[in-house]
């Protein structure tokens, strides 16, 4: 059963860094894209980094400058290291991954549980 784990989370100062993983493990035959995804309270989810499996990556214009997505192919894990934190920047986020696992014929999109981002001002 594939999942993915998030860690990272937590309480930061207004400034401050923080840097978000998520490994994703269990009977897993190949790795697409991986992105980081965040939700706010009464917000809907949006996009704030993707990297595909070559390296490509993609930022919202909110993030861009402040957050660096990477990943270790070989430990099919993605981070987020994200500087300059704002208050708004506070929210829940999410990582997916585009998943072969070795039960399934085709890719699909798990997604993890989440970790809590809050900065306070």
């Amino acid at each position: 059963q594939v999942q993915l784990a998030e860690s990272g989370g937590g309480l930061v100062q207004a400034g401050g860094s923080l840097r978000l993983s998520c490994a994703a493990s269990g009977g897993i035959r190949g790795v697409n894209a991986m992105g980081w995804y965040r939700q706010a309270p009464g917000e809907q989810r949006e996009m704030v980094a993707t990297i595909s499996s070559g390296g490509n990556t993609n930022y919202a214009d909110a993030v861009k400058g402040r957050f660096t997505i990477s990943r270790d192919n070989a430990k099919n894990t993605v981070y987020l290291q994200m500087n300059n934190l704002r208050p708004e920047d506070t929210a829940v986020y999410y990582c997916d991954g585009e998943i072969l696992a070795y039960s399934s014929a085709r890719f699909r999109t798990f997604w993890g549980q989440g970790t809590q981002v809050t900065v306070s001002s």
